[in-house]
């Protein structure tokens, strides 16, 4: 977020639920760069109801989007189902971008380069089991944390195709383990663990996100698309990600799951 504000009169909107952790997000990233074209817009990323509503306001509002990172992520420790009826991780991590992205198309082709670039994880799945996807059978929260990652990547090279002459390109990104709160939603043996991992293994979060913006504004890339990257190189994912039966029944899925007709996406 630093990085990227720091760029001279980038304009950011950042998406959350929680008014105040919003705006004291919104307070230091002003005072630490400068850039007072930093906003936030209350967003539930969980609810389906919430994300439509937020879309149909900033479609009102005809604000250009140069660039959607969709960056939000979350691990339960238990199974939790959100309004809609789908287990919060993969409604969060996977269905959510899912939506948003489909109906923010529109606004993204109105430049004459967009980029769209999804964080995912190293930490994916190689398998994807549609008759648990919303995890009905087994709940497991690195199992489903695995699924949301590698459909989001699945996702990510299948839009690319879909929008391989539209001028937007569509790419994801695993910045690297990091120290962060998504563990909040974990507890007992598996909050330790995940703790224990990120204190040996975590890297630097300045590196991760000079890797961002690299990524996110680089002219190198203005014609790079389809593509996973683990820091700023290219790198391959699971096996799986690249099998366009798999891609093309995940998206009819999907968009059943969204509630999105074939005309509201691309």
């Amino acid at each position: 977020m630093l990085s990227l504000a720091k760029i001279k009169s980038a304009h950011i909107i950042i998406l959350g639920r929680d008014k105040n952790k919003c705006e004291s997000t919104v307070s230091d990233v002003i005072n630490a760069t400068g850039n007072s074209f930093i906003e936030y817009r209350l967003v539930d990323l969980s609810s389906q109801a919430s994300i439509r509503g937020f879309v149909s306001k900033f479609r009102e509002e005809d604000t250009p989007i140069n660039l959607l990172i969709n960056n939000a992520g979350v691990m339960c420790g238990k199974r939790i189902l959100t309004a809609d009826g789908y287990e919060l991780t993969i409604a969060v991590n996977y269905l959510a971008p899912f939506l948003l992205t489909n109906l923010l198309i529109d606004q993204l082709k109105k430049n004459a380069q967009s980029r769209i670039l999804n964080v995912v994880s190293d930490f994916h799945s190689d398998e994807i089991s549609f008759n648990n996807f919303n995890s009905e059978k087994k709940f497991s929260p690195f199992n489903a944390y695995k699924l949301s990652k590698l459909a989001l990547i699945i996702f990510t090279f299948h839009l690319s195709k879909k929008l391989s002459n539209s001028g937007i390109t569509v790419n994801c990104f695993h910045p690297g383990f990091l120290k962060t709160n998504i563990s909040r939603g974990l507890s007992g043996l598996y909050k330790i663990g995940f703790k224990a991992a990120s204190f040996i293994f975590a890297k630097p979060a300045v590196k991760a996100a000079a890797d961002l913006v690299y990524l996110a504004t680089s002219p190198e890339l203005n014609n790079v698309t389809g593509k996973y990257f683990k820091g700023r190189v290219e790198a391959r994912a699971a096996s799986i990600a690249y099998d366009e039966q798999v891609a093309e029944k995940l998206w009819n899925l999907s968009l059943k799951l969204t509630g999105l007709a074939l005309n509201d996406t691309q």
